[in-house]
């Protein structure tokens, strides 16, 4: 297998160097040879002179649009070129960039910053809809600060562990995909219900010992169970490396990178780490290309964010 195409800064610049060449990008990527109208969906489209009030204007529905219109970059006044890079800088860091060196290299502030990566994260969020197949791995693992490390007035005083974290829950498949969600708890009906919408019935998954996988047998799946605290890693091939080596690289972006993920927005900063896991072999530019396709229909306003 060839070694996937990279992108440096330098080799970014040179590629976008303004304004008008990351647009041609977008448009191109987006709409192919002729734009299409992002309110109405007509080919049939006059170009405005000077791009002004809109680079295009729409002979059917006689609206003005651009290439943001009905994506997540509407209504944004962020430059096309500074949307790009933002994009590079969250393909190119493996356990993910901070807001505020993001804001550093954008030449925006720090709110800016962290509302144009959640915009961009927005975009990941949804999974394939098929059902994974073959021997799969599936763990949970728990996100969050230490309790003993918290404030006074925020600990809650109710063990220690898993106390005040938030639950997450994951599958591997034998070709390294990943998909992981937040979910409220590890009982079995939550367990179960990730494997049903994840796994195809009668494949083969790999737990470890934890009691909320005890029915997956019962419900038509191949259970194996690797008994970690015997000190069992690996049956007959079967273990659940590859799905703990993920959650050691999420942690490793929580700790070392944006240091707190809040329950509220963590959905996305998993989202955002399993997408670039499982997009790691299409090189630099198919990540941009297949981030800006999946942009459609993802209008995501700051006060929808916060509240949401």
């Amino acid at each position: 297998m060839s070694k996937p195409e990279t992108l440096s800064t330098f080799e970014f610049f040179r590629k976008f160097p303004d304004e008008d060449a990351a647009r041609k990008f977008f448009e191109a990527k987006r709409w192919g040879d002729e734009p299409v109208c992002g309110h109405c969906g007509s080919v049939s489209v006059a170009e405005c002179k000077d791009h002004k009030p809109m680079p295009y204007r729409c002979k059917d529905c006689r609206k003005h649009f651009s290439v943001r219109t009905g994506t997540v970059l509407a209504e944004s006044r962020l430059p096309l070129q500074k949307w790009l890079l933002a994009i590079f800088m969250l393909t190119s860091a493996r356990k993910g960039i901070p807001s505020t060196q993001m804001a550093r290299e954008l030449g925006v502030t720090q709110k800016t910053a962290w509302f144009l990566a959640q915009r961009i994260r927005e975009t990941w969020l949804k999974d394939r809809d098929d059902h994974m197949d073959g021997q799969m791995q599936v763990d949970e693992t728990y996100v969050g600060g230490r309790e003993k490390n918290k404030h006074a007035d925020k600990k809650l005083r109710a063990g220690r562990g898993a106390v005040g974290k938030t639950v997450v829950v994951g599958v591997r498949d034998e070709h390294g995909e990943v998909r992981a969600v937040v979910v409220e708890n590890t009982k079995a009906t939550t367990l179960e219900r990730f494997v049903r919408e994840h796994c195809k019935a009668g494949a083969t998954i790999v737990t470890d010992t934890h009691g909320g996988y005890i029915n997956l047998k019962a419900r038509g799946y191949n259970h194996i169970t690797i008994n970690h605290t015997a000190g069992e890693y690996v049956r007959d091939m079967a273990h659940t490396n590859g799905i703990e080596s993920f959650w050691s690289l999420l942690k490793r972006g929580y700790i070392g990178i944006y240091h707190y993920m809040s329950a509220k927005h963590l959905h996305r900063y998993v989202k955002e780490f399993s997408f670039r896991h499982n997009t790691a072999q299409i090189g630099t530019m198919g990540f941009i290309g297949m981030t800006i396709d999946r942009m459609a229909d993802k209008r995501l306003t700051y006060k929808g964010l916060i509240n949401g």
